[in-house]
């Protein structure tokens, strides 16, 4: 029986899509992935394209980018400007991404 699939946050361009990338609390670069469209909706809004992946397919997509790891289901983003972080408090406006192109 195959796992259950994984709804993935994405940008999506002209041409193809790239999967959106965030940054932990510490600052290090991860993914995520959310076990329902619903899920995904709640956190990033309804703006917000996806894709569909198997938790395998998500890895070989991150294999060599340098990336600290998956979250599942995130309520939000650990980091917040000018206040302590605590799980359970993240919003979508605390979110941040890395810009397009930047290196690090």
């Amino acid at each position: 029986m195959p796992a259950q699939p994984f709804y993935v946050p994405i940008r999506a361009g002209r041409v193809a899509a790239a999967l959106r990338l965030f940054r932990t609390a510490a600052g290090d670069r991860t993914a995520v992935a959310f076990s329902s469209p619903a899920r995904l909706t709640k956190v990033l809004g309804h703006d917000q394209n996806w894709i569909r992946l198997s938790e395998p397919a998500l890895r070989r997509m991150l294999d060599g980018l340098d990336i600290a790891g998956i979250v599942i289901d995130p309520a939000g983003c650990g980091r917040t400007v000018g206040s302590e972080w605590a799980p359970g408090t993240w919003d979508r406006s605390t979110m941040t991404r890395p810009p397009i192109g930047a290196a690090t």
